[in-house]
């Protein structure tokens, strides 16, 4: 029988989700904008400041999720975590380069070592921004959201849960167009109004969450800690372990490409109004997201995840194989429906062969598989294929790299590898049945 979740619920739900990914897409996708814009960061640098802020993601979300876990509680970690999140995105809006220049370097005219250290500082505040929001989004309101939903029910909330990073980005996108991107100023009022929502969805939380009813862990913080990774953990658990690798996979298919997607759109493609041809997209895939949700609760993982593949794939290709602006509006609808979609069922599956109070002990696991490898793997693979990209000059003498098309070639490589598996894997099981 299905079980009805509260009104409160989905507005908490919809509201910390949202937010929660606001905030996220900021890191994702505009802080690689930000040094690139502010600071004329490099791939290197790209790629280096996404997998610092995936390590540190992991490594919070396993220890944080374990200590939520002992002590029984999500609420106080949600609301304070999100507080203190919204402070920190508040703190990119202090790097300014004029000032760490005057401030660092006062003797000596204008040059790259001032650029050099806001890259650094903003690589430095994005690990300490990451550690509250794996701590409140990650660890605690992921462990929730598992507590809070069962079989008959998760892959509506997991839709609504995932369709939120588009949403997200439609807001975010919505937001930035009153700002002009070249200017510090911009910056600064960005990360002050993103940072300012974010403190305000954390006191909200106080009000609006109904903590989970998850009991204390009997074991020790640290048994919490490791209880994912033992190999007794992994063997009386395989179907999830098995399923987290391909997780692992389809996911460094998405950060192959998504930390350079909108400087493609922008720089490549020379799309200056990027925002209103995406945004229908955007739209369209969220809708197709919430659905897809459904989809899973009544047709399972295979059926709804081999779809969502399919779609991912489409477009890659055509991303790779045109620059026209329809056909890229289609390409980018299709790899938006793929990838929101594929989040969802991955993530409802994952939930669904999550043991009954572990949730906490396994996030991270789940981040592990969702962050770590790909944040680390992913942009290192698009390093590689954006190694010999053409450069440009800017106007202050300055260089940057174009990003190309090859990131959605490389992409599509690890995309294809989880479809196989996937059709092997049910073609094997109608086999058995």
């Amino acid at each position: 029988m299905k079980k009805k979740l509260s009104p409160r619920f989905w507005l908490a739900l919809s509201l910390f989700s949202l937010f929660g990914q606001v905030a996220w897409v900021v890191e994702n996708m505009y802080l690689n904008v930000f040094i690139y814009k502010m600071f004329r960061a490099s791939a290197a640098d790209i790629s280096l400041m996404v997998a610092a802020s995936a390590v540190t993601a992991t490594l919070t979300t396993i220890l944080i999720g374990a200590l939520s876990d002992r002590l029984g509680k999500r609420k106080v970690f949600i609301c304070a975590g999100y507080i203190l999140w919204g402070i920190s995105v508040m703190g990119f809006g202090l790097i300014r380069v004029h000032d760490i220049h005057n401030l660092f370097f006062p003797m000596v005219s204008f040059n790259g070592a001032a650029l050099s250290l806001c890259i650094t500082l903003t690589i430095v505040l994005d690990c300490v921004m990451t550690f509250f929001g794996s701590s409140a989004n990650d660890a605690a309101f992921n462990a929730w959201l598992t507590d809070s939903t069962d079989e008959s029910n998760r892959g509506a909330a997991e839709g609504i849960n995932a369709m939120m990073p588009l949403v997200a980005i439609l807001v975010v996108f919505g937001g930035f167009m009153a700002f002009n991107l070249d200017l510090a100023e911009s910056w600064t009022a960005i990360f002050y109004i993103i940072g300012g929502v974010t403190i305000v969805t954390g006191i909200l939380g106080f009000f609006l969450i109904e903590d989970s009813p998850a009991q204390p862990s009997q074991t020790r913080w640290w048994q919490n800690v490791i209880y994912g990774f033992r190999p007794s953990t992994v063997k009386e658990n395989a179907k999830l372990y098995i399923q987290l690798g391909l997780f692992i996979v389809f996911n460094i298919a998405i950060q192959i490409f998504m930390p350079y997607l909108i400087l493609y759109y922008e720089v490549s493609l020379q799309m200056k109004d990027y925002v209103l041809i995406m945004a229908p997209a955007i739209i369209l895939a969220s809708v197709a997201t919430a659905f897809w949700g459904r989809v899973y609760d009544k047709k399972g993982f295979f059926f709804s995840g081999i779809i969502a593949l399919i779609s991912l794939i489409a477009g890659f290709v055509l991303l790779f194989l045109f620059k026209d602006v329809v056909l890229v509006f289609i390409g980018s609808l299709l790899m938006m429906c793929g990838y929101l979609c594929g989040m969802a069922v991955f993530g409802a599956k994952i939930r669904d062969l999550t043991p009954a109070g572990k949730a906490g002990m396994l996030q991270g696991v789940r981040i592990f598989s969702q962050v770590l490898v790909p944040g680390v793997v992913g942009p290192y693979i698009g390093k590689l294929v954006l190694s010999n990209a053409e450069m440009i000059t800017n106007n202050d003498g300055t260089t940057s790299f174009i990003p190309n098309e090859n990131i959605f070639l490389a992409a599509l490589v690890p995309a294809f590898i989880v479809l196989v598996v996937c059709l092997l894997t049910r073609k094997k099981k109608q086999e058995q049945v």
